[in-house]
């Protein structure tokens, strides 16, 4: 059945799906992905896409109720999807060796999860959503239908932010001599390439001063967030870029000890982590480069993380604080490929001589 073949991030839809069901509650995390106790939500119903299913639970909560479109509602125990959860994480876990990024089939559950309704491993959606869930708050009696995209420590890590060209930064080198052009775009290692092309630009004695964000819809939607965000990334670029951290987090002190936009920090503001959260958030929440930001997020609202014991953490815009709080402490910049957006070569543009800079941020 080749619906059923995924990597263990493709997988860990499936797990999460039977995991919630058998547990009937989300538990919502803190920054470094433990449960905060006493902060749980008791799940009503589980909404997906395919087949239009429903999953709800019996007067005796001992079992679940399976709603598909064009058939009759029928039953399954409790205890049959924590079985068949167990099972499923163990297999995940197996998969194909310690390979993460490998598919892989698991035949003994596709029976299983072809009667609830699901006919593919990863379900794929015009929303950033991959589960509806209707929980009990208790603190408010309200029942919010909220929505979740999946993120999953079983496997490789997720992309929070994508590269493309329009994530461009240009950088001009002043004064440079174009006899060093060639020995800095030869340097070729496949790691830490980047790193080293700007450390030779600085051995040669020049630097990189920021010019412009390459794309005016990219641009703008980081000066919606925040009118110096454009600056606070540049810097955390040339830092990540410098070898000093590759975590959020980290960068973000360094552009704090930096001050680049002057801030008063007397009384202890935390400015920059402030504006970094917000752009993460909305990053996380539906902003993309090349696509007008109103500000307005998407239906999903936050993530369900899967942990490598299997556990699930929920983080949601619904509690803003936890949610950004993980963001700033779970993510970190990354390298995306220089041939395929174009940057990390000196060039020249009407007697002057430029770099541009890119990055992607994982979770």
């Amino acid at each position: 059945m080749t619906g059923f073949s995924g990597n263990r991030g493709e997988w860990s839809e499936p797990y999460v799906l039977l995991k919630l069901l058998a547990d009937g509650e989300l538990a919502l995390g803190d920054s470094r992905l433990n449960k905060i106790k006493n902060l749980i939500l008791p799940i009503l119903s589980i909404l997906r896409e395919e087949q239009s299913q429903k999953f709800s639970y019996s007067d005796s909560k001992q079992n679940v109720v399976i709603e598909l479109a064009g058939t009759d509602s029928f039953q399954i125990s409790v205890d049959d999807f924590k079985e068949k959860a167990a099972f499923l994480l163990k297999r995940i876990k197996t998969g194909s060796g310690n390979e993460k990024k490998g598919s892989f089939s698991i035949p003994e559950i596709e029976d299983f999860l072809h009667r609830i309704g699901c006919t593919k491993v990863s379900e794929k959606s015009q929303s950033k959503s991959d589960i509806h869930i209707v929980v009990h708050d208790v603190r408010t009696g309200f029942c919010p239908l909220l929505g979740f995209s999946i993120k999953s420590e079983l496997g490789s890590k997720a992309t929070l932010f994508n590269a493309s060209q329009a994530t461009n930064f240009t950088f001009e080198i002043p004064n440079w001599d174009n006899e060093f052009t060639e020995s800095v775009n030869s340097i070729n290692d496949k790691k830490g390439k980047v790193q080293k092309r700007i450390a030779k630009i600085r051995e040669l004695g020049f630097d990189l001063k920021f010019s412009r964000v390459d794309n005016p819809i990219f641009r703008n939607n980081l000066m919606l967030i925040d009118s110096k965000m454009p600056e606070i990334l540049v810097e955390m670029i040339k830092a990540y870029y410098s070898g000093k951290a590759a975590s959020v987090g980290d960068l973000a002190q360094i552009v704090c000890s930096i001050n680049p936009n002057g801030y008063d920090q007397q009384h202890k503001h935390q400015f920059y982590a402030y504006k970094i959260k917000r752009f993460l958030n909305d990053s996380a929440l539906g902003m993309v480069a090349t696509t007008v930001w109103q500000g307005k997020y998407d239906a999903t609202g936050g993530y369900l993380v899967v942990k490598n014991d299997g556990e699930i953490v929920c983080y949601h815009i619904y509690s803003k604080n936890e949610f950004e709080d993980y963001l700033f402490f779970n993510t970190k910049f990354d390298t995306p490929s220089t041939s395929r957006h174009n940057f990390a070569r000196v060039y020249e543009e009407g007697d002057r001589f430029f770099f541009k800079l890119n990055f992607q941020i994982k979770i």
